[in-house]
C-alpha cells in the first residue's frame, strides 16, 4: 500500500483534521505503543500500519 493511499482511507474514514490528531497523538499498542507517525517515521508498512489502525477502532471488514 502507497503512503497516498493510506492518508486517502485515514482521511474517508475520520476526515482529515481529525486524521491528522490521531496520526500524531493516538498510541497504538498494536503498532508497538507507537503512533501513525512514529511507525510511519520508522519504516513499518503502511499497509501494516493500517491494519492495526482498523483493529484499533473497530472499523468494518469492507474498508480493510
Amino acid at each position: 500500500m502507497r503512503l497516498t493511499l493510506f492518508w486517502d482511507r485515514m482521511h474517508e474514514q475520520f476526515g482529515e483534521a481529525y486524521a491528522a490528531s490521531l496520526a500524531k497523538d493516538y498510541v497504538i499498542e498494536g503498532l508497538g505503543s507507537r503512533t501513525v507517525n512514529q511507525a510511519l517515521a520508522e519504516g513499518a508498512p503502511a499497509k501494516e500500519v493500517w491494519r492495526r489502525v482498523c483493529d484499533a477502532f473497530d472499523l468494518p471488514e469492507s474498508v480493510r
